[in-house]
């Protein structure tokens, strides 16, 4: 015993901790879920499977509030020099729980087909895009994706407390899988 009374002594390492950071989320995207306490990682990839933009949100947060945030992120980080954006997306696939009227708006005014589902409860016919079944089909892009992450276990099991960390767990998984395509294509 390093002291006479039984209070704990001081710690042996003096690191302080940053708290109130700006780019953290109040909740560090930590939520309940039907599934218990969880994070949700929304990603946007392209055809090809390469993940091009995320965003973490709490458990219980509805995959619909998080559209405008990821094609705003895909949108900075897919310009040249110049500021001109270097691909643009011809349509966008999503399950129904995309599924909503400003939705629909807000990609067609971008340009950009929406290829989501109708929900059983609404009229198929007065959407303004018609479904189109063959490319959204090819939506098991992005759930393969997501089943290649959920195999690094940094990521399927979030040992990170904070939501800035945990997202830079994503992003090396997302560089391993860059690296991981490159060697596949190289001759």
């Amino acid at each position: 015993m390093h002291r006479r009374d039984d209070r704990a002594g001081s710690p042996l390492c003096w690191r302080w901790r940053q708290k109130g950071d700006p780019d953290e989320p109040a909740d560090h995207a930590l939520g309940r879920s039907r599934g218990g306490f969880s994070t949700k990682i929304h990603i946007l990839c392209d055809g090809h499977g390469h993940p091009l933009h995320f965003s973490l949100t709490a458990g219980q947060v509805h995959e619909s509030t998080v559209v405008d945030t990821l094609l705003e992120g895909v949108d900075a980080t897919l310009c040249d020099g110049d500021g001109e954006p270097v691909a643009w997306p011809v349509a966008l696939g999503g399950d129904k729980g995309y599924r909503a009227d400003w939705i629909d708006e807000y990609l067609l005014g971008l340009e950009i087909v929406p290829v989501i589902p109708s929900k059983e409860n609404e009229d198929r016919d007065a959407r303004p895009v018609a479904f189109d079944r063959e490319a959204y089909r090819r939506r098991n892009i992005v759930e393969r994706l997501i089943g290649w992450l959920k195999e690094s276990r940094r990521v399927f099991s979030r040992f990170e407390k904070t939501a800035k960390n945990f997202g830079g767990m994503v992003k090396m998984a997302f560089i391993q899988r860059y690296l991981w395509c490159d060697l596949q294509y190289e001759y």
